[in-house]
Order: structure tokens, then C-alpha cells, then sequence
């Protein structure tokens, strides 16, 4: 039997395939493997919540449009995906990833994988250039605080 999905791996995965570009998803999986859909890919939204400073109280930022659904595969695997946006398909296709995963981890590397590569570079790109902004200050000495 393969090794299935841990709780950490799945977040991640889930976390991973809803930052992912819509195209590059479809992509790596151009063909959609056979399921039933549970929940029809739906639009909507979400309230998000922020807190001043990170830590201080959470107060009610907005509003953000989400597209959500549900599938099961065949083996009887059920795979959600939520996207940010009004993409149906990137939603279907998150939800599949998730279902496949749970069945067959290594089934699902040869799409995870990429998409964590392309997410490293371009956080690492985005780094650079806020780097390449940074200031630094420094404090000259004057005569009478010596």
C-alpha cells in the first residue's frame, strides 16, 4: 500500500497548488483523471483578518472572492481545493491533486515538486529585488557627544 498524505504535507500541498498559476497547474496536469464531483466548483467569498502590527487585536480586513470544490476519485479519495479568484478549473484541478494525494503521494511529485521550485524562485527573486532597496543608515559622531 503507498504512503499516504501526512496533515503537515497535505496543508502544504493545498497551500502550494492555491498559489500555483492557474495555467502552470493546468499544465502539469492536462489530463483530468476520473472522479465525481461531490461539490461543483462554486464561487464565493471569504472574510480575511488581519491584526495592526502582526500581533495587536484581529479586526475584519475585507472580503476576498474564492472558488471551492470537491471531488472523489474512483478509489473513493475525496480532494478539495480552494483557490483565490474566479477560476473554476484551477479550483477542479487543485481538488484532484489533493485526492491523488491521498491515494499515492508519488503520484503527485511530478506536479508538487515543479510548483515548489517555481515558488522558490520566485520568492527568492522578489527577496533580491527588495534587498536591492534596502537602505543603510548609520549615526555620525558629533563633537560634543564625545
Amino acid at each position: 500500500m503507498p504512503e499516504t498524505f501526512s496533515q503537515t504535507d497535505r496543508r502544504e500541498a493545498l497551500g502550494l497548488l492555491a498559489r500555483a498559476p492557474a495555467a502552470r497547474l493546468a499544465e502539469l496536469l492536462p489530463e483530468l483523471p476520473a472522479h465525481e464531483v461531490l461539490r461543483a466548483p462554486e464561487i464565493g467569498t471569504v472574510m480575511v483578518r488581519g491584526r495592526a502590527g502582526g500581533t495587536g487585536s484581529a479586526f475584519n480586513l475585507g472580503e476576498v472572492t474564492v472558488t471551492r470544490a470537491s471531488i472523489r476519485l474512483h478509489g473513493g479519495e475525496v480532494g478539495h481545493g480552494y483557490v483565490q479568484g474566479r477560476d473554476k478549473a484551477h479550483a477542479l484541478r487543485a481538488a484532484l491533486v489533493d485526492a491523488m494525494g491521498q491515494a499515492d503521494p508519488a503520484r503527485v511529485a511530478p506536479i508538487l515538486t515543479p510548483l515548489r521550485e517555481e515558488e522558490d524562485r520566485r520568492r527568492a527573486r522578489i527577496a533580491a529585488e527588495a534587498a536591492a532597496t534596502r537602505v543603510e543608515f548609520f549615526t555620525l559622531v558629533r563633537g560634543e557627544d564625545e
